[in-house]
């Protein structure tokens, strides 16, 4: 395809929809039309854009994926970092058969391009399990129960084995560290002679033999993190953790061997920072998991089989990727049409939200297009499988994917830190050995030396100050009705610059209802009657406004009674008064207590014959042009009233608005509706842009280039947000949002309410600060430790009391309220 077929903007196909502006460039739309005219207005935004880096976001089929080559995608357990995203890429790709993978540790999945003839689904999973990685199917509920209870067994089996431990450590080696001051002094002597025997070793070596196996089981992800590091040469907080916990067990085993008397232990050091660590981390992923359905659940919309239309009217179940471009293709009503297309024969009501952000679903007839993965609301469709045989939906699935497991991004602060810290600690405790051992001290003292220093440098603050801060906030957060999926959201919202809201469903409700009405009332309720009968959002929200209390509706849809034998109970008094019903594309149609009724749209009664005055022609034509869906109603022959059916803006959009306006953060409004539907919010002073008519392909790479430069927002909740979400440096999805929109967003606000996003910039900048002042105090208690180590100052057990005080302080102030 040339690049006069595709769109200058989001590089869409171009359609009988194209427009072109005075310079002579095409657009597939007037919303991508008036964002580029809008961005070359701005000169402290840049128009130009990188044609490899819109492929890379916008055509996944740059992904150079051979021809019979699958797709598979898998749920990893025990991904936490960018680290492992790194290892789990290289390890896939290294097989000869796998053309490319791409991993995601916010979602636990990786998606693989393989070929299926060499090495199938089970073949990916043995590849990728191993080194405390465990791979498995995305719709296999069983292995991740399953993974999900090796977790927590691993944190039961090393609680339960600490608490043996650290019962001998307050009831033996504590009182001597401070001296017997629970114990009178005959016992305490007592007790010092006794475990300064020789044969007092042998409870030292079980408590080492218990501390290892809790080391090594329980901290086992933890020390396999940090061997990833070293592998991928990317020293992170799991590197961190692991030299200090097992520095700490080192240290302590070999002061049993060597140091004469009561030998230093350190066991409880290594307790402590394995345990912590290991819980907070649980704890995270539990409020992750019960928010976060994961990929395999969010693509809900996406088709695998389609029913091919035979010339002799009949159907043959085929998967999509079987079909070819002019096939005929049979989409019945309450489906998902499986490929992009258009309508061959037939006439129906398609939902198109999904994909486009239409907030109002679009009547098809023969001739029109239609969108893979939007649903057919009502009656039935003959679609012409259209060019390339794909899906919006799965385009729209795989540019989340691409940018999101792309997005490597900002990883924790702790993390950068360590890259230098673990290092230099490594190197210190190297250069202290080898100078004690240089001035001839024996090779044991050496060692301990070393040792000493290592442990002195042991960042249990360190190590607890960044995971505690996070589960603190995490929790808080989630009190609020407020989840987060990415804790470097408490990083990258320090300095945001623009936030860019959808409008349908954020700004606005997304509900359908009636807004105005003009008519006789008894004329409005029959055609409630009528509208029982259909599955139309905009029949819903008549049967809401004007239905009797006793019509059993979901949706608009009639809850038909059944009698005791199992059929329909003809004896229903409201299902007698309608007869004849009809479904149009725009409308219904029927008798009502005996008097015919046509409900619908201007064209639908124009196409019946029956008569429109020109009033009310004037009131459907103005609530059009407001974004609105005006309903006619009309009986024997002739239209008598108008219901306007909409959805309104949220009480408290304008509040938002101002609250972000305050801070110095710019606003823009990203809208698949026309631009008569989104005057309101254009309307407003504090909205400095509002694009309309927007394609999702579009909008991702208007936020890509609105935002060029500056730290951007993206606020949503449709699954055509997703890319949008996903480009965004941060995106935040509406409770009510799909399961899509969700996976691409780092926040989901669960209770649906746009005011709660105050709260998430207010908790993102109190836990920054948090994280801050834990790390300060981690880096401080290691500023004074380490010089008093190196140059023997420093006793043990005053070290051992540092260290504590150090993460109880830690411990403390995580625990603190963040607002």
């Amino acid at each position: 395809m040339t690049d006069s077929e595709t769109c200058t903007l989001c590089d869409l196909p171009l359609s009988s929809t194209a427009v072109e502006n005075d310079a002579g460039e095409r657009f597939c739309c007037q919303g991508c039309r008036q964002i580029t005219a809008t961005l070359a207005e701005r000169e402290d935004l840049s128009t130009d854009a990188d044609p490899a880096e819109i492929d890379a976001a916008l055509d996944s089929g740059d992904r150079d994926v051979p021809d019979d080559y699958e797709t598979t995608f898998l749920s990893i357990d025990g991904m936490h970092c960018a680290t492992c995203e790194t290892f789990i890429e290289s390890q896939a790709a290294a097989h000869d058969n796998v053309a490319g993978a791409d991993a995601s540790y916010i979602t636990d999945a990786v998606r693989i391009d393989h070929d299926p003839e060499a090495i199938g689904e089970s073949g990916l999973r043995e590849l990728l399990s191993g080194l405390g990685y465990q791979a498995y199917s995305r719709d296999d509920p069983l292995a991740e129960r399953r993974a999900e209870d090796d977790e927590l067994m691993r944190l039961v089996v090393g609680v339960t084995f600490g608490m043996a431990i650290m019962m001998t450590y307050v009831a033996l080696i504590y009182p001597l560290y401070f001296g017997g001051l629970w114990y009178p002094e005959p016992q305490a002597e007592f007790l010092a002679e006794m475990l300064a025997g020789t044969s007092a070793s042998y409870p030292f070596l079980v408590m080492g033999l218990l501390t290892g196996f809790v080391l090594l089981y329980t901290g086992g992800p933890i020390l396999k993190g940090a061997y990833v590091s070293l592998k991928t040469r990317q020293p992170n907080m799991d590197l961190l953790i692991a030299v200090a916990a097992t520095s700490a067990w080192l240290y302590s085993t070999i002061a049993i061997f060597v140091e004469s008397g009561i030998p230093s232990l350190y066991y409880d050091v290594t307790l402590t920072v394995i345990l912590v660590v290991t819980a907070g981390g649980y704890y995270e992923n539990q409020i992750k998991q019960r928010a976060n359905d994961r990929l395999a659940g969010l693509t809900e919309a996406q088709v695998d089989e389609a029913h091919r239309y035979e010339g002799d009217g009949s159907t043959t179940a085929v998967d999509i990727e079987e079909l070819s471009a002019g096939e005929e293709i049979l989409v019945r009503e309450g489906e998902r049409v499986p490929v992009d297309g258009s309508v061959a024969d037939g006439e129906g009501t398609v939902d198109e939200a999904v994909v486009t952000g239409e907030s109002l679903p679009v009547g098809k007839t023969a001739g029109d297009e239609v969108v893979g993965g939007s649903l057919l609301q009502d009656g039935s469709l003959v679609v012409e499988v259209g060019e390339g045989a794909d899906s919006s939906i799965d385009r729209l699935t795989d540019m989340v994917w691409d940018l999101q497991s792309a997005n490597h991004g900002i990883q924790q602060l702790a993390d950068r830190l360590a890259t230098i810290f673990v290092p230099l600690v490594f190197a210190l405790a190297v250069t202290v050995g080898v100078a004690y051992f240089l001035l001839g001290a024996t090779l044991s003292t050496t060692i301990l030396t070393a040792l000493t220093v290592m442990i002195v440098s042991c960042p249990c603050a360190l190590g607890l100050a960044t995971p505690l801060a996070i589960a603190s906030s995490v929790r808080e957060a989630l009190e609020r009705s407020i989840v987060v999926f990415d804790e470097t959201i408490f990083e990258r919202l320090r300095d945001v610059d623009v936030v860019i809201f959808d409008k349908t469903g954020t700004l606005t409700t997304g509900d359908m209802q009636v807004l105005d009405a003009e008519g006789p009332d008894d004329l409005f309720e029959q055609a409630a009657l009528l509208e029982t009968h259909s599955s139309h959002p905009v029949a819903g929200a008549i049967v809401d406004r004007y239905g009797p209390n006793e019509a059993a509706t979901d949706g608009g849809v009639a809850d038909s009674t059944a009698s005791e034998d199992g059929g329909p109970d003809t004896a229903d008094p409201m299902d007698n008064r309608v007869a004849d019903f009809r479904s149009y594309a725009t409308g219904v149609g029927g008798t009502v207590d005996g008097t015919e009724l046509l409900v619908g749209t201007v064209g639908l009664f124009a196409e019946q014959g029956w008569t429109v005055p020109e009033e009310l022609e004037r009131r459907a034509e103005t609530a059009r042009k407001e974004g609105n869906a005006p309903v006619v109603v009309g009986r024997d022959g002739t239209a008598e009233a108008i219901a306007v059916v909409g959805d309104q803006p949220r009480e408290d959009w304008e509040d938002v608005v101002e609250m972000l306006t305050d801070r110095g953060i710019e606003v823009a409004v990203l809208t698949g509706d026309s631009k008569e539907a989104s005057a309101t919010f254009a309307a407003h002073p504090g909205i400095d842009e509002v694009f309309a008519g927007v394609p999702p392909e579009a909008k991702a790479e208007t936020v890509r280039q609105y935002g060029a430069g500056r730290q951007t927002v993206m606020v949503g909740d449709g699954t055509n947000d997703a890319p949008a979400l996903a480009t965004a440096d941060l995106g935040i999805a509406l409770g009510s949002g799909t399961a899509l929109a969700a996976d691409a967003a780092d926040v989901a606000i669960v209770d649906d309410s746009l005011s709660s996003l105050e709260t998430v910039f207010d908790l993102a900048a109190a836990a920054n600060t948090r994280v801050k002042q834990n790390i300060g105090w981690a880096f401080c208690y290691n500023g004074v430790a380490i010089p008093l180590a190196i140059v023997g100052l420093l006793n043990p057990l005053f070290a051992a009391v540092a260290m504590a005080f150090s993460s109880l302080l830690v411990v403390t102030n995580s625990s603190r309220s963040l607002l």
